[in-house]
């Protein structure tokens, strides 16, 4: 198959119907040993200092690999991935555009789908049967998800890392497949994490430091038990057709339609606490706003750019965002208990009058 990069999340389905392999370029650029030098690539052609290093390591990875063509989304993403796939096309990419619809509305995706499906050179009806193809691999994926807050056996990171690679399934769906059975067949014989742990949520792209955040999250006697973004990467809500699937995807569209999304999974997961992570000189940052005033659970904001690790003050962040929930769920628990303990052993001192 043809190689074929992507910026971001896209309807892989018509990109496999059309012969090609969908390559993430993030993924491709997070799992390289020194992803710091790809955005150096990009820096000494001429990127700002100033501009997300997700586009920056995105260009880098490319000149990097040699990849030829580039599937763009300059709608629904991020605005400055307009002028990365000019700067593709000046360096002979070929560079093509697709765009989300402004509104979640199949009717407005299927017309969408229709031309990339055409400019790739192939049909929806050749996409939807790779749609049910891939649909039971997506499920497995979703299953993970659940053992990850239901059975609570799968860790934050394994669940970051699965479900943040269903959008090119690791660049073979057939090997994703399998492995992932082989995952799902050990965390069966796994003994549950201890229930005491906080339950936290993950909402936001992904991060640059990911590797090391849940790992230093679980060592601090919490897991994250839910990942916005990767779990829609997953297409948990895939309808009857892809231009249905497509528009249930949250990520490309307005906030609001992520908070129903995000509001529902925190209360079913029993959530503690929120982790809303906003990547440097990106405008979705802005969001952390009518996130606070949506979100009536304790919420971190966390922001990172070419820092691949976690560093000191962020480590120290997280610790006495951790601690605080903790002391709030003490404290709660003691009130409980106060109350209880008042009820049913009155002290001796008090009154007979309120001794009822």
């Amino acid at each position: 198959m043809k190689k074929i990069g992507i910026t971001t999340t896209v309807p892989v389905e018509v990109l496999i119907a059309a012969g090609y392999q969908p390559i993430d370029l993030n993924n491709v650029l997070v799992a390289d040993p020194n992803p710091g030098r790809l955005i150096t690539i990009a820096e000494r052609a001429g990127f700002p200092l100033n501009c997300c290093s997700w586009i920056k390591g995105i260009y880098g990875v490319c000149m990097d690999t040699g990849i030829r063509d580039v599937l763009c989304v300059t709608g629904g993403d991020c605005s400055n991935t307009i002028m990365l796939m000019e700067t593709l096309k000046l360096k002979g990419l070929n560079a093509v555009p697709f765009a989300y619809p402004d509104s979640p509305d199949p009717c407005l995706m299927q017309p969408k789908l229709e031309e990339l499906a055409a400019t790739l050179g192939t049909t929806l009806e050749e996409a939807d049967k790779i749609r049910d193809t891939l649909q039971p691999v997506r499920d497995l994926a979703l299953k993970l998800d659940e053992l990850t807050w239901r059975e609570n056996t799968v860790s934050g990171w394994e669940n970051h890392l699965w479900l943040v690679s269903a959008s090119d399934f690791n660049q073979d769906f057939r090997k994703y497949r399998q492995d992932l059975l082989n995952l799902l067949q050990d965390c069966s014989q796994r003994q549950p994490h201890p229930t005491g742990h906080l339950r936290l949520a993950y909402i936001g792209v992904p991060s640059v430091y990911a590797r090391e955040l849940y790992p230093f999250i679980e060592k601090h006697g919490a897991r994250v038990v839910f990942n916005e973004v990767q779990r829609q990467f997953a297409m948990p809500e895939p309808g009857k057709s892809l231009a249905e699937q497509y528009s249930s995807y949250t990520y490309p569209y307005s906030v609001n339609e992520r908070l129903k999304d995000i509001k529902t999974e925190l209360q079913k997961r029993r959530v503690d606490g929120v982790i809303h992570y906003v990547q440097a000189f990106c405008h979705r940052g802005i969001g952390d706003i009518i996130f606070r005033d949506a979100i009536d659970l304790p919420l971190l904001t966390l922001e990172g750019n070419d820092d691949f690790f976690l560093n000191n003050h962020i480590k120290t962040r997280i610790e006495a965002f951790l601690d605080m929930i903790q002391r709030g769920r003490r404290r709660s628990v003691n009130v409980k208990k106060g109350k209880l303990e008042g009820v049913l052993a009155p002290s001796k001192n008090t009154p007979p009058s309120l001794r009822k």
